[in-house]
């Protein structure tokens, strides 16, 4: 996690909390050392915000700050707890979390009504969910698209032909079986699909491809034009 998203997750914690948060649990909350938070907390009351305790007692934001309002209507609010819902179906374990505390976060900072049309429960995303991917980490590969970092896979296709690729990936798209990784394949130099249950192995590989990725994906994309044309 990079430094402002924690220092931001620092002050969402703090925000919600209904006592001291020590720093232990906040460095378990948000898996980095004891060290850092302490080393956040102290950059956080430098920029002026009033957090206040110390080592040992835990610490508290002071009453009166806060971040600016999340402005909502009642039907914007409906479609975020609906794709939050959507997210639950996923087999992306990591996004699962960061649903729940996009939840946790919305349900802190928006007045009650909202809250009150946010926790209703009154709007379902039914279905199977997609299991998790046995051999691939489905945030590795979201941070591979964000980065532009290459991938190798271990692939078997669907008629059990084993293969390694080079990947540079560009896209994900879940559906409610599996998640498929869109990349260009270096081994075919083309677009290609991988399904995330066919994945038996993927590990960084060795280089990035910084500033492709929008022309891969425009290539990506054109392509569907030609096939409904």
């Amino acid at each position: 996690m990079r430094k402002a998203s924690r220092l931001f997750e620092i002050i969402q914690l703090l925000r919600l909390a209904k006592r001291p948060v020590t720093a232990a649990v906040m460095a378990e909350a948000l898996e980095v050392t004891v060290r850092s938070i302490y080393r956040d907390i102290a950059a956080l009351q430098a920029m002026r915000v009033p957090i206040e305790g110390g080592r040992g007692i835990g610490y508290i934001l002071r009453p009166g700050f806060d971040l600016p309002p999340l402005m909502f209507s009642i039907e914007e609010m409906e479609a975020i707890v609906l794709s939050l819902a959507l997210v639950e179906r996923t087999g992306d374990a990591a996004l699962k979390q960061a649903a729940r505390r996009v939840n946790q976060k919305i349900a802190g900072a928006v007045p009650l009504p909202l809250r009150q049309a946010m926790e209703g429960k009154a709007l379902y995303a039914w279905g199977a969910s997609a299991p998790s991917p046995e051999a691939l980490d489905l945030g590795l590969v979201r941070r591979a698209i964000r980065d532009e970092q290459k991938l190798d896979l271990d692939y078997r296709d669907e008629l059990g032909r084993a293969s390694a690729r080079t990947i540079r990936p560009i896209a994900l798209i879940y559906y409610s079986q599996t998640s498929n990784i869109v990349a260009w394949c270096e081994l075919r130099h083309a677009i290609r699909t991988f399904r995330s249950d066919r994945v038996e192995h993927c590990a960084e590989a060795t280089g990035s491809f910084k500033g492709e990725g929008d022309g891969l994906r425009d290539l990506w994309t054109s392509g569907w034009a030609e096939r409904t044309a």
